[in-house]
């Protein structure tokens, strides 16, 4: 594993994570399991324990230290599992999702948008590999970035309940009972859905987490609006 990894430390990343990361590694993999990529998380500030995630050719895993830095806790999910990975870039990083067939999303953010890119051409790769039996290269292309000026606090959390309220406004008809017009709100969701790009049905995604966070929903409505975007991806 150590010539393997020879050819995976070119992106800036930690290597005092990376050499505790292979140290337990190496009694977690299965026979014929080999590492494809490993990405640290890199935060804006002194990041002193990030979380980390390694793919290999049968599986993702997620690394998250624990008890200050003592021990660390493995979740892994099957390729088999996964059914669509995304990178989502902003000035300060990136974020890599990736969601599975039992519709759960995991999210790890402020990666340095190489190693995301990375992870997301290596995870395209191998879900190709499933679907159609042989891998296809797709290389990331991300869209370019717009640097926004640095705005005050308050008018953040300005933007940001501007925005729920936005996303309140196309609530699935299913919570109403009595009305004509909720549907054919609905079915023009469901037309404008179709028309959104991956990067925009991922952004909606993400914003009905924030209003299922915030309570505004609840978690079945969340489920059935994840249901319908993903059915779009």
């Amino acid at each position: 594993m150590i010539d393997n990894l020879k050819k995976i430390l070119n992106e800036d990343q930690d290597p005092k994570a990376i050499e505790k990361i292979t140290s337990k590694l190496e009694n977690l993999l299965m026979s014929n399991e080999e590492v494809g990529y490993i990405a640290v998380q890199k935060k804006p500030a002194v990041t002193i324990l990030p979380d980390s995630i390694v793919v290999t050719n049968k599986r993702i895993i997620l690394c998250k230290p624990k008890n200050l830095g003592l021990s660390m806790e493995f979740v892994d999910y099957d390729w088999d599992d996964i059914a669509a990975s995304f990178v989502k870039e902003g000035i300060l990083g990136a974020d890599f999702t990736f969601t599975t067939k039992s519709e759960l999303t995991h999210t790890v953010d402020y990666l340095p948008k190489n190693q995301a890119r990375k992870l997301y051409t290596y995870a395209k790769e191998q879900l190709d590999l499933l679907k159609n039996g042989a891998p296809i290269t797709a290389a990331y292309t991300p869209e370019p970035i717009v640097e926004e000026p640095v705005v005050a606090e308050e008018a953040v959390e300005e933007a940001a309940v501007e925005e729920v309220t936005d996303f309140a406004e196309i609530m699935p008809a299913t919570t109403y009972t009595s009305y004509e017009e909720p549907k054919a709100a609905a079915a023009s969701t469901e037309r404008k859905l179709s028309e959104l790009s991956q990067d925009e049905l991922f952004e909606k995604l993400q914003n009905y987490k924030k209003l299922l966070d915030n309570g505004l929903i609840l978690q079945g409505e969340y489920d059935n609006l994840k249901k319908e975007i993903l059915s779009y991806m």
